[in-house]
């Protein structure tokens, strides 16, 4: 008989759970068959009344581009009597207290975002931002993605809802439904615009049987469970177990037989399951007869479990992480009803085995159940509005949860200092909803514990403990001593909406896998194989090794944030909630510098490529060093990148999504049209950061920005940078080019050239030199600023700035290498240049000539020829007047001798 959870219908009643009323999106329809005419987003106040709406503001994101395409003003509007308000079509029903065009919502990749600022700070083609946020709905039509980064910034950790037009026949909206406990989620329904949702649990499947629905007698009446039919199942047997002595109380057999739509209730003798103790239910496969009153908690996994605490009464730990790894038990209240307390599965999420899915409701043995509507807030804080938005989610690695830490073997016998510790790459407070951690053991290649996270968050920078009972800092979720296995083992960390990974893959699951490490004791290598191959393919086993460190040690991720990469370990001292205490690098290399850059958002050109190319001795070994690329419209890293490897035998190192790379960027990621590209030295956590970098670990700096925040934190000054100049290249992909080795840190060092990754730079050259004679100026205001008159500039040789002038003028990428055979003179502020100035090629020597001719008159001919204040004179001109004035020197000796010889001969 097909008959599961959807029988069990949530009727909602008007029922206080808990917690402040507030106003959240309770569901949204953007897609409509054929016409959309219907389209709405429907807000609730949990209060269930009547709520005026001054001080909120609904925006309605484009995935595409990520800015606001609609924004409205509550102010002056209110719910209705019941707390619903509909923004929605003309045509639809009921009808809107704000009416929108036809097809206004957007499909997806989109989301809305309910705001509480004053609704000037929000306008439309305004960029994504969290302040202010109360609630956000991201959302996509489609499995196609496109919605990631509208997720990293209003709800980060649960990815886009997509609503699935095939799941229903007809329209279907995106309707909130609460989970577990006081989390809420998303799931496709019916359309019910000004009405309560049709949260009804999701059909059960025939091979599990789940409980509905309990009533604890409290020793006055008998005690009753409920379970869904699972034909498929096989022979049942409830067991009630003691939450004080961890034993059987009493054990029963299931009869399938007395099934009442699809549910059968199973009655327990009233002295059993007392609603002032705590204790628990769960269901096996198996017969009474496996489980004789009094003995021993089993560590067989049952089907479905509920454990409950009393007032003031708790059980045991074991008991609780044996039942509902992950979970907390149900919380009895302290005022006991005549007749018991009545419990009912009200919450959708899909998984066995949590308490937190069943609320206080009426009593209905073989009916739907009927459930309160939550009045929970889905979010606790709003982002003040004096504050910037959360920063946005860096993209090197991986953008999901990561391993940070690992601690499996603890100094003593008690084993009471194991943890696990978990870090998401964006720093802040991450929703674990549908997280799970699985502890694999290698002797027989399954998971010894199977650990649910939904329901919990990270601290506010990111981390989360899981650990045992004594552990400091306490962890969020305790696990009793000894349960994290020495090795060789496994801890694998899943993303499954759906349940346990278990579940849904035979073997090892690699389904949903977010990352792993895989451990070993000394001489325990070949045990883990399966494991290995599985879950860190190519990678041997890490070895927690208790003699690297005096006292306790971890395996903490100290090089880089790939996940399932073991060589990202190292053993170092343990700092659960803190960052890591990572080994210093070994000495940085000598002599490796920046030597090419470039970006593909530079050009349109096919074969325009993102890469970095280091130049150094060959051979040398990369170790320590960090490459980390800046955005100048993103704060932070936007990659940071361990270098493995080493320099070529000719010298090179190539960084990038490029044929012949020696290392290539994380997925998703590239180097930015303006920011920087810094060679870093130093704990990568420090590189990653980019915030606090001096000057020992900046090897290496080439800054592409204007960006006077991003030029102060790599300790660049304004000037300091190199801008492309793109019309220095007639055609072809174009690069940033090392001209000058082997000083770091100066932009005149750089110029913009044709790509030559792998090879040698292609640089000025005297082959496509021209004689010029400028005469610039008067000079203008923002470079006298900077230089003073020309006369300070030509004392001071200031090359480079002579070069920037000339720049202005040009756009043809001038620099002070082009200037090696000119001569610079200065009057009255008037600049003149002559001589020979090098070009890449005979394209941008034209440009440079054109640029002589447009800059050439009369007038600036006379004041250039007149007297000059200073005069400066390049490298080559300076080497050819050296070369004249000893040739002087020596005729003017030559012609002394032969007048002394002369005067003396006469004498």
């Amino acid at each position: 008989m097909a008959v599961g959870l959807a029988c069990v219908a949530c009727l909602c009643l008007v029922v206080m759970v808990g917690g402040d009323p507030c106003l959240i999106i309770s569901e949204i329809n953007a897609d409509n068959p054929r016409l959309d005419t219907t389209e709405f987003v429907e807000l609730y106040h949990t209060s269930g009344q009547r709520a005026p709406l001054d001080g909120y503001t609904l925006v309605f994101y484009n995935g595409n581009g990520n800015i606001a395409y609609k924004v409205l003003d509550l102010k002056g509007h209110s719910t209705d009597d019941r707390g619903f308000f509909l923004v929605g079509s003309v045509d639809m029903l009921p009808k809107p207290a704000i009416l929108l065009p036809p097809n206004t919502v957007q499909n997806g990749p989109d989301a809305i975002v309910l705001y509480r600022t004053p609704a000037a700070r929000y306008n439309e083609k305004m960029n994504v931002t969290a302040v202010g946020l109360v609630d956000a709905v991201v959302y996509m039509t489609r499995r196609t993605g496109g919605a990631e980064f509208l997720a990293e910034m209003l709800t980060p950790g649960e990815p886009a809802f997509v609503e699935d037009e095939m799941a229903l026949e007809g329209d279907e909206s995106i309707e909130r439904c609460l989970l577990s406990e006081d989390r809420w989620g998303f799931q496709v329904s019916s359309p019910s615009p000004g009405q309560r949702n049709n949260c009804t649990p999701p059909t059960a499947p025939l091979t599990i049987p789940l409980i509905t629905e309990l009533k604890l007698g409290g020793g006055q009446v008998e005690g009753l469970v409920e379970l869904t039919e699972a034909p498929s199942a096989g022979s049942l047997v409830l067991v009630v177990w003691d939450g004080k002595t961890d034993r059987v109380s009493v054990s029963v057999d299931v009869d399938v037989d007395t099934s009442r739509n699809g549910l059968i209730s199973v009655t327990i003798e009233k002295s059993y399951m007392k609603g002032d103790e705590s204790g628990a239910v769960a269901i096996y496969n198996g017969k009474a007869t496996d489980f004789p009153v009094g003995s021993p908690l089993s560590q067989i996994q049952p089907l479905d479990a509920f454990v409950y605490a009393g007032p003031g009464n708790k059980p045991s730990a074991n008991l609780t992480e044996t039942l509902i790894p992950g979970r907390q038990p149900y919380q009895l209240s302290n005022s006991l009803r005549e007749g018991g307390f009545y419990l009912s599965r009200c919450g959708v999420a899909t998984w066995a085995r949590d308490p937190g899915i069943f609320w206080e409701a009426p009593q209905t043995p073989g009916l739907p159940n009927q459930c309160p509507w939550p009045k929970i807030c889905p979010h606790s804080n709003v982002v003040p509005g004096g504050t910037d938005s959360p920063p946005h989610l860096p993209p090197w690695g991986n953008t999901d949860f990561l391993i940070n830490e690992l601690n499996t073997d603890t100094p003593g016998a008690a084993e009471d200092g194991e943890y696990i510790e978990l870090w998401h790459p964006s720093g802040r407070r991450v929703s674990l909803q549908d997280i799970w951690i699985l502890l694999f053991s290698a002797h027989n290649n399954k998971p010894y514990r199977e650990i649910s996270l939904s329901g919990h968050f990270t601290t506010s920078k990111g981390y989360f403990l899981l650990g045992s009972d004594r552990l400091v800092p306490a962890p969020s979720l305790r696990l009793p001593p000894n349960t994290i296995q020495n090795g060789p083992d496994a801890v694998a960390l899943y993303r499954s909406p759906f349940g346990p990974p278990s579940a849904a893959q035979r073997g090892i699951p690699t389904k949903g896998l977010l990352d792993a490490v895989v451990y070993r004791q000394r001489g325990s290598d070949r045990e883990a194989q399966e494991l290995s191959k599985a879950l860190t393919p190519g990678q041997l086993p890490l070895l927690e090794d208790p003699e690297v460190l005096p006292g306790d040690e971890a395996l903490s991720r100290c090089r880089g944030l790939y996940p399932y990469d073991l060589s990202a370990f190292s053993v170092a001292p343990p700092t659960p909630l803190r960052e890591n205490s990572c080994p210093r690098p070994p000495p940085a290399p000598d002599g490796v510098v920046i030597s090419e850059v470039a970006s593909n958002h530079w050009t349109n050109h096919s074969q325009q490529r993102a890469f970095v190319e280091l130049h150094g001795p060959p051979m040398t070994d990369l170790q320590g060093l960090v490459l980390s690329v800046f955005d100048q419209e993103r704060s932070g890293t936007v990659i940071a990148l361990p270098l493995t490897g080493s320099i070529n035998r000719d010298g090179f190192y190539i960084i990038g999504n490029v044929t012949g790379a020696d290392q290539t960027f994380p997925e998703g990621s590239t180097i930015p049209g303006r920011g920087a590209v810094v060679l870093c030295y130093d704990l990568f956590s420090i590189c990653r950061a980019g915030t606090a970098l001096t000057n020992s670990s900046l090897r290496d700096v080439l800054v592409f920005s204007e960006n006077r925040q991003l030029l102060s934190s790599l300790s660049t000054t304004r000037g300091r940078q190199v801008i492309p100049a793109l019309r220095s290249v007639e055609d072809g992909p174009v690069t940033l080019s090392r001209c000058s080795c082997c000083e770091v840190r100066s932009p005149s060092s750089w110029t913009t050239s044709s790509a030559t990754p792998h090879s040698t730079n292609l640089c000025p050259s005297s082959t496509f030199s021209s004689q010029i004679d400028l005469c610039l100026g008067p000079l203008s205001t923002d470079w006298q600023e900077q230089v003073g008159d020309c006369s300070g500039l030509i004392q001071g040789k200031g090359v480079s700035e002579v070069a920037d002038y000339l720049e202005q003028r040009c756009h043809c990428g001038i620099s002070a290498l082009y200037l090696q055979g000119a001569n610079f003179s200065c009057v009255s502020g008037w600049l003149r240049v002559w001589g020979s100035i090098q070009a890449l090629s005979a394209h941008q020597r034209a440009l440079i000539i054109q640029t002589s001719h447009m800059n050439l008159s009369s007038t600036q001919g006379d004041v250039c020829s007149s007297p000059t204040t200073g005069r400066y004179t390049s490298t080559s001109s300076a080497l050819g007047l050296q070369i004249g004035l000893i040739v002087a020197v020596i005729l003017v000796l030559g012609l002394g001798a032969a007048l002394v010889t002369y005067f003396y001969r006469r004498r």
